[in-house]
């Protein structure tokens, strides 16, 4: 039998995803290109928010038309099954923390298919490190999904890091949903655990996954040490969520938009190019014109490399859904304007960046050309086609929003 798992979602979920294939070949399944191609299809869902939960049923239906076996894992599958349950009755569900008993559950359902098949590794690897968080996020329904924190065995981690890497793996992003938490419950920490993995030598790059602002300030310090190490990109993904302390108090995230900006400005006094990546909602329940004018004003002043914007969606189940909520017109507005001026901050920031030359790993192929990253993590394009996963030396020679034109030297 023939099978596909198509994820959606976060990176953690993607990693999740390249582990249950792992799971399917291993009991003698064939890996296919596509849903079509294949006999049994694992979606490996997402809900964060309202859009992204339709297109899961949306897909669950599509899927089900087609004929297809459907295994449905990921968030939906822990926090919302019944919506799963209602179109798929008696078919496999299994949630994130349940992924351990994945084989026996396959096995028992469809049988062994037949010896093991070799699973290719590529260019990239994700390796999750812990499931859930600390955070008590008024808004989350992930937390739902994914519980408190369980930090995964230090060990049994360097292990999955080295076979990444001696397999040829040039790219490895580590991630979880908050890996500032890493070792919380453990007694230990993630500069730790980043420094046993730069013990592998070799020529590679470590991307650290999103991390709450809360949780990474006790260990900021360290964790700029770690990276003066050149084969970890200067890259952190801090969401702030908001500029008002007020809508912070609201949505629980247990800092204020003071302590985020002291927080950037210890990073960038240790390294002045680290890529800052932030997050912010818009419409969050009881915004005030005064509480947008203020996220407004702490993205002109953080200055961030990328800013994502989301339109709040109120998630069953959650405190923020019982809150009042702010008319879809003024959230859209809202949106709008946070979105033009991100764009052209992100524009302005990547100007600084034209005339000067990195090195710089290719990653994906995009729609211009080949798409590299550089120490800090900023995406080039350049025209020619090179190889996933090696190293260049680029000019770059234009700026955009979003990402940079250059050239190989």
């Amino acid at each position: 039998m023939r099978y596909f798992v198509e994820s959606y979602g976060c990176t953690m979920n993607y990693g999740e995803g390249r582990m249950l294939s792992a799971d399917m070949a291993s009991m003698g399944y064939q890996e296919v290109g596509s849903a079509e191609e294949a006999d049994i299809v694992i979606l490996n869902t997402c809900t964060v928010v309202e859009t992204t939960e339709k297109r899961m049923l949306a897909r669950i239906g599509e899927l089900k038309k087609q004929g297809k076996e459907i295994v449905v894992t990921g968030c939906m599958a822990k926090a919302q099954p019944q919506r799963v349950r209602i179109r798929l009755p008696g078919s496999m569900i299994m949630a994130p923390g349940e992924y351990h008993m994945f084989c026996e559950e396959v096995v028992s359902r469809y049988g062994i298919a037949g010896p093991p098949l070799p699973i290719v590794q590529g260019h990239d690897a994700i390796l999750p490190i812990a499931q859930g968080c600390l955070g008590n996020c008024s808004y989350c329904i992930t937390r739902f999904a994914r519980g408190h924190l369980i930090s995964y065995e230090a060990g049994a981690l360097k292990e999955k890091f080295d076979g990444f890497i001696d397999n040829g793996a040039k790219e490895v992003l580590i991630t979880a949903q908050d890996t500032a938490c890493y070792g919380r419950d453990t007694g230990s920490d993630l500069p730790t655990l980043m420094r046993s993995m730069l013990g592998h030598e070799g020529r590679y790059r470590l991307r650290i996954g999103m991390m709450n602002p809360n949780h990474l300030r006790p260990i900021a310090e360290d964790l700029m040490e770690v990276m003066d190490d050149d084969r970890v990109y200067r890259f952190l993904h801090v969401p702030v969520q908001s500029g008002s302390n007020e809508i912070l108090k609201r949505m629980r995230r247990n800092y204020t938009a003071e302590s985020f900006l002291e927080l950037v400005d210890i990073l960038r006094s240790h390294h002045r190019d680290i890529s800052i990546a932030t997050d912010i909602i818009c419409g969050f329940p009881g915004e005030t014109d005064e509480d947008h004018r203020m996220s407004l004003d702490l993205v002109r002043e953080l200055r961030a490399d990328t800013v994502n914007i989301t339109r709040f969606s109120p998630r069953p189940g959650t405190d923020a859904a019982t809150m009042d909520q702010i008319h879809g017109r003024i959230v859209k507005e809202r949106s709008a304007e946070l979105t033009e001026l991100k764009n052209d901050t992100e524009l302005d920031v990547n100007s600084h960046m034209v005339g000067r030359t990195y090195q710089a790993l290719a990653t994906e192929r995009g729609k211009e050309g080949t798409i590299l990253r550089t120490d800090n993590y900023r995406p080039v394009v350049i025209r020619d086609e090179v190889g996933l996963g090696s190293f260049h030396e680029v000019e770059v020679l234009e700026n955009r929003p979003t990402y940079l034109m250059g050239r190989l030297i």
